[in-house]
């Protein structure tokens, strides 16, 4: 009978997720993102207008409720600005990493033997500037899935057919 042992690692001698390189996203992709965020703060900024001109309490106060709406659109823009440039992403030999966030910073890093699926997004927007979107789909569900926006369209379908052919040395 094999005696079983089950000895502590140190912690300090693993290799550090922090130590690589990322790759940012591409830098059209935030002209995506002002994109698609310019059009829905135009549908809210029409929302604004129209409650202006049809709701007279707001008539009165028609100075403050602008102010508002622009300092709420110099916010949003700010953290769409900083969550586009936390984004980054990195895939190594045995795993993928994704950064992002906006106040927090979240780091995924899923072992490709946790990958189920793989797809390739390009929305009307994505299409325009030539880039995608890839998402990892992962045993672990929702919660462990990553999506990578971004990336040149050239390299997202590249990614994918490494992700896959990771996927199929699995079966």
């Amino acid at each position: 009978m094999e005696n079983f042992t089950n000895e502590t690692i140190d912690t300090s001698n693993l290799p550090r997720y922090e130590a690589v390189t990322l790759t940012k996203l591409h830098p059209k992709y935030w002209k995506e993102v002002l994109i698609s965020k310019g059009i829905l703060l135009l549908v809210i900024g029409i929302a604004v207008t129209l409650g202006l001109v049809f709701i007279e309490e707001l008539a009165e106060d028609r100075l403050l409720v602008v102010s508002i709406y622009i300092a709420f659109v110099l916010v949003f823009m700010f953290f769409s600005y900083i969550g586009f440039k936390k984004k980054a992403y990195a895939f190594r030999n045995h795993d993928v990493i994704f950064r992002s966030g906006i106040i927090a910073t979240n780091t995924m890093v899923i072992p490709y033997n946790r990958v189920q699926h793989v797809a390739l997004h390009e929305g009307f927007v994505a299409r325009f500037f030539g880039l995608a979107k890839v998402e990892i789909f992962t045993a672990g569900g929702v919660s462990s899935d990553i999506e990578i926006p971004g990336i040149a369209k050239e390299e997202a379908e590249n990614i994918k057919q490494l992700l896959m052919g990771k996927i199929q040395k699995q079966l």
